[in-house]
């Protein structure tokens, strides 16, 4: 039996995609259509351009930090505004930016279709988590003409209790962007388990899937922990009853506690996702089944549960008993073996794999080096004696931007880079996007590097001065800050211009095999025309590229061998289709896009009648 390939468009046959479906209306319907839809896809839309405007907000902030330290003394603003600059980057970029950039944003439009499923689990839930994302963004920006905040991003008492600035105004941003996360956590657990089709058992799930589960965990358990934190705080400023102030009889290292045991684990809330969709790609990309599947997904399980045990290794210089010390920095050392089993397993897949590297596996492979980079740092500052000198200098600056910008920023940016042809239906310029993925890579490690250097050094973090000694170094990471700037909103640009000048976006531009590449691009409103065909995860032997980006199953049919030829799009030669088959012949249990076989599954609508 010979394969040919089956035939079909790329985008929908019979039903207008999603972003289209109020076409012809008029403007104030699209918007009302917009901002009342209770589809995953356009949810998750809303989400991704309000995060990139975060994203846009966040980096003004973090390039007017660097341009203030490009030299000793007052260069741009004084040490108030300085103070205010650093403490609106960091709320910014982790409470509107990371914690949800993956989970809330590209969670949201990619898990329902990579299950097969119509929609998330609680669509009008799911539309709510929006909003209160939303008005806690916005309360959260306007802190700034209201006079700005200047407590760092973690609130740290007995300052927060004195300051003038709006304390209570982020402290309520922060409590209602805590429910936000909490029912996108809800969501996201009661999908995975409950609309994963017939015939896809828990180890048929993509890794990205068991990623979002693991973390959908952290965010329902952790989550209202920070309500509780910023709550009391608020309580304290407002009715000085003496939780936190020492004046008072309270314990300012108590909030330090409640804050940790939550933003822990909101560090790997942060990574966690990350790393579900670095599998996903070096897979594709490699054109190898992932190796050690079941490692990576009980990796993502493991690192959920541990992160809860060791928020104290942020305080050991706190004035814990030396006892607590020494397990929180057993402890730590712990939670490198499941990030450590991720990585031998991400290098094994690349081991003899045909790795082609278009922009997202550029921002893979710059994520392995950042990721370690990130993960062996954070070995040195869980030693007790070597975390006494480095504390609160720029080592730690830097380790924890390797791990959360530097690794998770840029594995979103590969997703977004991955998943940009599936939900628009347009491919961006392969060019640009390569270039600002290099400049991602080297402005980021000419940025932070330095500082791992300045903090072994002695330099003080969040400092609005320093010793002239420290200027060369303080140079370079502005320079290379501005080159990394500079290279994500390019890349932005590129994304948000294909809109208008890309051209249109194969069903599968990748190859892989995940069952959102089944669908249309862009999906209809419930995702699939018809009932997408589970594969075996991860298994590329049926998959051929007919042209450049374009890559299509074979399904068995009854035609002489000898008269088949069709042309692998990857070495640019015409080769006889017998020959495909003798090196990928297609499993039998695995039907065509067009044979709905045993582990078919068919999507059904949507009760909801405003869809």
């Amino acid at each position: 039996m010979a394969t040919t390939q089956t035939k079909h468009q790329d985008g929908p046959e019979n039903e207008p995609d999603f972003l289209s479906i109020h076409d012809g209306k008029p403007l104030g319907q699209r918007i009302v259509g917009w901002l009342t839809t209770l589809d995953h896809k356009r949810i998750g839309m809303m989400y991704l351009y309000g995060i990139l405007i975060s994203l846009i907000v966040g980096g003004v902030f973090a390039l007017l930090v660097r341009t203030e330290l490009w030299s000793t003394g007052k260069t741009l603003v004084e040490q108030n505004t300085y103070n205010k600059f650093f403490t609106l980057h960091g709320a910014v970029m982790v409470f509107l930016v990371i914690i949800p950039g993956l989970p809330a944003a590209l969670g949201n439009i990619i898990l329902p279709v990579q299950l097969g499923a119509p929609d998330v689990a609680f669509p009008r839930l799911n539309l709510a988590s929006f909003y209160l994302w939303l008005i806690g963004a916005l309360m959260l920006v306007i802190a700034i003409p209201f006079g700005g905040l200047d407590t760092g991003w973690t609130l740290y008492t007995p300052y927060s209790l004195k300051t003038q600035t709006p304390v209570l105004v982020a402290v309520l941003a922060v409590f209602i962007l805590g429910f936000s996360s909490i029912f996108t956590g809800l969501n996201m657990l009661v999908t995975i388990h409950k609309f994963r089709p017939q015939g896809m058992g828990w180890f048929q799930l993509p890794l990205n899937a068991w990623a979002i589960y693991a973390t959908a965990i952290m965010q329902v358990l952790a989550t209202p922990v920070l309500g509780i934190t910023v709550g009391l705080l608020a309580v304290e400023r407002f009715a000085h009853i003496g939780i936190f102030n020492p004046q008072l009889g309270g314990d300012p290292v108590l909030f330090q506690h409640f804050f940790w045991f939550y933003s822990h684990p909101a560090v790997y809330i942060m990574i966690i996702p990350a790393m579900g969709v670095i599998s996903e790609m070096i897979s594709v990309f490699s054109r190898k089944p992932i190796f050690g599947y079941r490692f990576i997904a009980y990796s993502s399980v493991s690192l959920a549960l541990l992160s809860f045990l060791v928020w104290g290794h942020h305080m050991f210089v706190s004035g814990q008993s030396r006892l607590a010390n020494m397990v929180f920095s057993a402890l730590t050392f712990s939670v490198g073996i499941p990030s450590a089993i991720k990585v031998f397993n991400w290098v094994s897949t690349l081991y003899k794999g045909d790795i082609r590297l278009k922009t997202p596996m550029i921002y893979v492979l710059a994520f392995l080096l950042i990721f370690t980079i990130g993960g062996l740092t954070g070995l040195f500052l869980g030693i007790l004696s070597v975390d006494v000198h480095l504390h609160d200098t720029y080592f730690v600056v830097a380790h924890f931007h390797y791990v959360m910008m530097g690794s998770t920023l840029v594995a979103f940016l590969a997703a977004l880079h991955y998943w940009w042809p599936k939900f628009t239906g347009r491919m961006y310029t392969e060019s640009i996007a390569r270039m600002c993925a290099i400049g991602v890579f080297f402005g980021f490690n000419a940025t932070f590097l330095p500082q791992f250097i300045l903090g072994s050094r002695g330099m003080p973090r969040r400092y609005w001065d320093y010793d002239p000694q420290y200027t060369t170094l303080h140079q370079i990471s502005t320079i290379g800050a501005f080159v990394l700037g500079i290279s994500m909103f390019v890349a932005v640009i590129n994304l948000i211009m294909s809109w208008w000048n890309g051209k249109r976006a194969p069903r599968n531009p990748w190859g892989g095999t995940s069952l959102e590449w089944q669908a249309p691009s862009p999906p209809t409103l419930y995702n699939f025309e018809k009932p997408p065909v589970i594969h075996e995860i991860y298994n590329y032997d049926d998959l051929v590229e007919v042209e450049e980006d374009r890559w299509e199953r074979r399904a068995p049919i009854a035609v002489e061998p000898s008269k088949l030829k069709v042309e692998d799009a990857h070495t640019r030669e015409t080769v006889p289709v017998e020959k495909v088959e003798a090196t990928a012949a297609p499993s039998s249990s695995a039907p065509g896009d067009d044979e709905p076989g045993p582990t078919a599954t068919a999507v059904e609508p949507s009760s909801e009648d405003d869809k």
